[in-house]
């Protein structure tokens, strides 16, 4: 792929951002979500590459926009798959809180898992960590291989976890051991990334989230040197031949790096939507607006933060209809 895509993929993630954050604490989550993925979708147009989308906002049937095997771009090489989250954390605009991002991750094409819409467990670490945690592996032996590549102890470690019912027993064992929980509403691949970034606070990601998430974060890290594993949790039979009709045929296997993003020549862009620990969120002031975004490619691992500032009235692609 070529390097310059890599500016162009910032764009996309900007405009889903600035369209999306005018809805910040509105209540609104679907709204906030059809103006990212309208943004997003109208920038794609412009973008020199021939894109097919292999996670996106649903099949054809149940998205207008961005679903599942649309083509975009421009129409000329390079060939990639593209997954996105025009809005990765609707709930966390809709409500004003930490981390929801604008979200792009490109590969060669083929190089992507087509990951269906269902749960996936999930651990991912930063990399001095990378080759010392096992999906299948108790909690406590994980926090300890983990603390000892990181020369803490283990009651300095932070995890971060989805806060639902179903993380019940996995929280339970966490705290066993002593270290400390960082519950979050949504937003698990922003948990993700932050494990690679010291600053942010967090050592580990534990528990499940979207599967195509996984696959996002898993490009994410890739770039920046980390580690994620997965296991698909299909829920019923009807979600379980979802997974071998995209290719899977055993779901229940363990999905390392290279099983969700293939090579080494991917990019992976993202833009705050509102503040986290890592990327501050949309700023407006009249007609202008600032953003904040990382963009990452794994072939050379060079990792930019780029500030913007737009204005709007030069940019219709980010003005909210």
């Amino acid at each position: 792929m070529e390097r310059s895509l890599t500016m162009e993929l910032v764009r996309v993630t900007e405009a889903a951002a600035v369209a999306s954050g005018r809805w910040m604490g509105f209540g609104k989550k679907d709204e906030a979500d059809a103006a990212a993925t309208t943004a997003m979708r109208k920038v794609f147009d412009t973008v020199p590459m021939r894109g097919t989308v292999v996670i996106g906002e649903g099949e054809m049937d149940e998205a207008p926009m961005l679903y599942i095997g649309e083509r975009l771009g421009l129409g000329y090489l390079p060939e990639v798959d593209v997954a996105v989250d025009p809005l990765e954390g609707t709930n966390i605009v809709a409500k004003g809180t930490w981390n929801a991002l604008s979200v792009v991750a490109v590969a060669d094409r083929g190089h992507l898992l087509h990951a269906p819409d269902m749960y996936m467990d999930k651990i991912a670490v930063g990399p001095e960590a990378v080759g010392k945690v096992d999906i299948n592996a108790p909690v406590e032996d994980n926090l300890k291989s983990v603390a000892q590549a990181l020369g803490k102890d283990i009651n300095d470690l932070v995890v971060v976890l989805l806060d639902r019912p179903r993380h019940s027993k996995v929280i339970e064992d966490v705290r066993r051991t002593g270290a400390r929980i960082k519950m979050i509403s949504d937003g698990d691949v922003a948990a993700a990334i932050n494990t690679a970034f010291p600053d942010t606070g967090v050592d580990l990601l534990l528990g499940s989230g979207g599967a195509p998430e996984g696959v996002l974060a898993a490009v994410a890290l890739k770039c920046l040197g980390g580690e994620i594993q997965g296991r698909l949790l299909p829920e019923d039979d009807e979600q379980y031949q979802r997974c071998v009709q995209m290719g899977i045929e055993d779901p229940g296997r363990v999905l390392f790096m290279d099983d969700l993003v293939k090579g080494d020549d991917a990019i992976f862009a993202a833009t705050g939507v509102t503040d986290g620990e890592l990327l501050k969120g949309v700023r407006y002031r009249g007609t202008q607006a600032t953003t904040h975004s990382l963009v990452m490619r794994a072939r050379t691992g060079t990792v930019r933060f780029i500030d913007g500032k737009h204005r709007l009235e030069k940019k219709p692609n980010l003005v909210l209809e």
